[in-house]
Formats: structure tokens, C-alpha cells, sequence
């Protein structure tokens, strides 16, 4: 009796997804497959006024490597992508519709996916409970902890983590709780994907002057970090430092979410400074961008595309607002807090005289380290002495800003009280004062509860 086919099923949000797809199976890194299907999830917050990523400029490029692009967006329709998981006592409905809508039969299916932890991916690796799993890399992300704790059923299932090598010497800390390994997609072979997109949405971009800047956008408001306003403001003082450092020529590339109110935000301020913006509007990666125009400079808050940048095109970069969003990023535990921390630590600020020294690899190790178990610290408990060790030896005013003093607190980690007060949560007196106090504050609850009933 002849063995099934194996038909793998890739999923991808978005183009930057596809393209690490592409220069994985180019690199040779994923398994032999009879049929490879690529799943399009749009999780945009209205997909049915944002086109999928399979409708931009340059994804034709990238479809050959496919057998066929299904929409997960249909699939489930009409629930969102981001919203949706089967109940349990449904999957096994579900996959038998899968398999026949789909073509696969009694193929065994494998499975390829990024952001495992949330839906659409978390709901697909639901649907094929005997499928093994292969994670690829969300960016910066992957040097940080998982987000959540995954159920074992799902996480044993993946054998390992493929991500583009953006930070050099830091290996990521995503899955490692499951024993997953990391490997490394070339970067020769990541760039030469890039390259193909460039030379298909090469007519769709504006020549770049030599001298130009380049600053991105995000959306941060989108993601409840900061307020609209407060992100207009971000944007403008990226305007003005490139226009400080001497950059008169501006190109602005949104995110393609943004309010069309911000580009009038800036074209007023470019035109106040006597500079000249351009507003980069076609849909495509802005590592296409930095590949097609070679800017002289590129400013972002926490953007993959800075170290894209940097790493792969040897191309100037500078951080704007990083210090705002480690303050206000909540919970602690927010997955943009590992991004936004090796940005803040490694690249220089627009605004930065040059005075201060970028981490060292081994030090940024210790940081992320600490970071990472103070973000996830169940999840994560072998890394406590590693965050001891880095709190002992490096807090300071500096470092102060990646970590919140109540969250070393509730930790028991150095640095949650002034150092000449250490000794007092260590202290007999101390903490019987404490014990007295809790036990006078519940009497007091009881009466008034008591009090209230009569």
C-alpha cells in the first residue's frame, strides 16, 4: 500500500510573512512536500475594507513557490480571523470540512505558521491535531518570551523556530519553554526575496534624492500604546529631527491603516521647515523601500525594518519614542516590550549626541535575559538567576527604564526597593509590623462587611 502524500499548509498575515516563507523553502529549510498550499489570513480590524496581502504589488513574485492560495478569511467566514478558534468538541467536524474543501484527503498534512500563541494560527494547529508544527519568526519578537502559556498538546508538537538573523550573536527566547530550537533562514537568501519585490514594484516608488530620510510608521494608536494625538506628535518630531540632522528631502511611508490626517499633519510641518515630503502611499514592505531607494537615513519607533535595514543593506538607522512606549506599555508583560527594548538598547537615537554606547551582544543577552523572565516568570522560571545576576550587576538610571520597580517588587528581584533599604523586606521586625497590619486591615473588612449585611 503506496504512503499518503504530505501536503504542508503555510500560513501567512502578511507580505513580510510571505517572504520568510519563500526564502525558507528557497534555503531548502522546510521538509519535502507533495502539495504546498499557502493559507492568507487578513487580520486587518475590517478586512473587508483592507485587500489581503496576496493582492499587493509584488506578490506574484512570491505565488510560484506555492500550489495554490487558499483565504482563511472565506474559510471561516464570516467570523474574523483574529477572533476565532473552533470549541473543542467541534475540530474534529472541522478538519474532516477542511479536508474536503481544501482537496486533502487522507494526505498527512504538516504545518507552518508564525505567532502560534493567537489566532488564526493557534485555531489552524487546533483543526490538525496530528500535524507537526514549524514556527517562523514575527520579526523581533521571536528574542522575546511566548506570550502566553501555549497547552502542551500544542507546543510539544513544534520541532523548531526559523527566523531571520536580525540581531547577530542573540539567539531567541520564543518556544524555548518546549525545547524548540531556532534556525537561521540566510540572510542572502531573505534579501535576494526582497530583491524580487523590488524589481516588481519598482515603477510603483518615487526616485529618491541622495541625502533623503526615510521615517515609518506604525500605528501605535491601533494598538492602544499610545493615543492618536500622541502618535501624531511622535511622527512630527521624527519630521523634525531628520530635518536637525541636516535631511531636507523626507520620505514618509504609513501604515497603511493610518488616518490620512497624519500625512496633512506633516506635509504642514515639512512646509514650515522649508523641507520637502514625500508621502510613499503604494502598499509595499518597506524593506522594499531601503532595497529600491537607498535612503540616507531611516527613522522608526520600534520597526523590524530597522535592522533590516541596517543588517542587511548597511543603511544609517535612529530610534524615535522608544522611551515613551517602555513607559507605557501595559500589561509589563506586552510582546511589543522585547521589540521596543532592543531597539531603545541597541540603536542610536535621532536625537543622541553620540555620547552613549549601544549594549554589547553579551550584555543585551543578560538584558532580555532579565526582560524576559520578569515579563513570563511561570513560564520562564530557569531564567530567574540570569535576571539576578543582570539586576545586581547593571540597574541603573539607564536600565531603570525597561523594568517597573512594582513589577521587581512583586518578584522578589534586585531593584525593587532603593538599595539602602534592602534590607528591610528581609527584616524580623519589619515583617511582623506587616503581618500585624494585614491581619488589622481584614478585621476591619469583616466589620464593615458585617456592618453592611445588617
Amino acid at each position: 500500500m503506496p504512503a499518503p502524500a504530505r501536503t504542508q499548509l503555510l500560513m501567512a498575515s502578511t507580505l513580510y510573512g510571505a517572504a520568510t516563507l519563500a526564502a525558507a523553502l528557497d534555503a531548502g529549510l522546510l521538509p519535502a512536500a507533495d502539495r504546498r498550499l499557502l493559507i492568507v489570513a487578513n487580520t486587518a480590524a475590517v478586512p473587508e475594507t483592507t485587500p489581503a496581502f496576496d493582492e499587493a504589488p509584488g506578490f506574484e513574485r512570491l505565488r510560484t513557490r506555492f500550489d495554490g492560495v487558499l483565504s482563511w478569511n472565506e474559510t471561516i467566514s464570516p467570523f474574523h480571523p483574529a477572533g476565532w478558534s473552533p470549541r473543542p468538541d467541534d475540530a474534529p467536524l472541522w478538519e474532516r470540512h477542511l479536508r474536503l474543501l481544501w482537496g486533502l484527503g487522507t494526505d498527512d498534512v504538516e504545518i507552518v505558521l508564525e505567532s502560534l500563541q493567537v489566532n488564526p494560527a493557534l485555531a489552524l494547529a487546533q483543526l490538525f491535531p496530528d500535524a507537526p508544527l514549524d514556527v517562523y519568526a514575527d520579526g523581533l519578537m521571536s528574542y522575546g518570551p511566548t506570550r502566553s502559556r501555549l497547552d502542551p498538546l500544542i507546543g510539544t508538537r513544534v520541532r523548531r523556530l526559523l527566523h531571520v538573523d536580525l540581531v547577530p550573536g542573540l539567539k531567541p527566547l520564543l518556544l524555548t519553554e518546549f525545547g524548540v530550537e531556532p534556525e537561521i533562514v540566510p540572510n542572502e537568501v531573505f534579501t535576494k526575496v526582497l530583491a524580487e519585490l523590488s524589481d516588481a514594484t519598482a515603477a510603483g516608488l518615487p526616485d529618491a534624492p541622495e541625502g533623503a530620510a526615510l521615517l515609518l510608521g506604525q500605528y501605535l494608536s491601533a494598538l492602544d500604546i499610545l493615543t492618536p494625538e500622541e502618535e501624531e506628535r511622535l511622527y512630527v518630531s521624527m519630521l523634525r529631527g531628520a530635518v536637525a540632522r541636516g535631511h531636507r528631502t523626507l520620505l514618509f511611508k504609513p501604515h497603511p491603516s493610518a488616518p490620512a490626517r497624519w500625512s496633512r499633519l506633516l506635509e504642514e510641518e515639512a512646509d514650515r521647515l522649508g523641507a520637502d515630503l514625500t508621502l510613499l502611499e503604494t502598499p509595499v514592505l518597506a524593506e522594499v523601500v531601503c532595497h529600491r531607494l537607498r535612503p540616507a537615513l531611516v527613522v522608526a519607533c520600534f520597526s523590524t525594518a530597522l535592522f533590516t535595514a541596517r543588517a542587511f543593506y548597511g543603511l544609517p538607522v535612529a530610534r524615535a519614542g522608544t522611551d515613551l512606549l517602555l513607559e507605557r506599555l501595559a500589561p509589563y508583560e506586552n510582546s511589543n516590550r522585547v521589540p521596543v527594548t532592543i531597539v531603545d538598547a541597541l540603536l542610536p537615537g535621532l536625537e543622541d549626541d553620540g555620547g552613549r554606547e549601544p549594549d554589547s551582544p553579551e550584555r543585551l543577552e543578560g538584558l532580555l535575559a532579565a526582560v524576559g523572565y520578569a515579563m513570563q516568570p511561570r513560564i520562564h522560571p530557569g531564567l530567574r538567576p540570569a535576571a539576578e545576576r543582570y539586576l545586581s550587576a547593571h540597574l541603573d538610571a539607564r536600565t531603570r527604564r525597561y523594568f517597573k520597580r512594582r513589577r521587581l517588587t512583586s518578584l522578589a528581584l534586585p531593584g525593587a526597593v532603593p538599595s539602602q533599604l534592602a534590607f528591610l523586606p528581609r527584616h524580623p521586625a519589619v515583617r511582623t509590623v506587616a503581618r500585624r497590619a494585614r491581619a488589622v486591615r481584614r478585621r476591619l473588612l469583616k466589620r464593615k462587611k458585617t456592618a453592611g449585611s445588617a
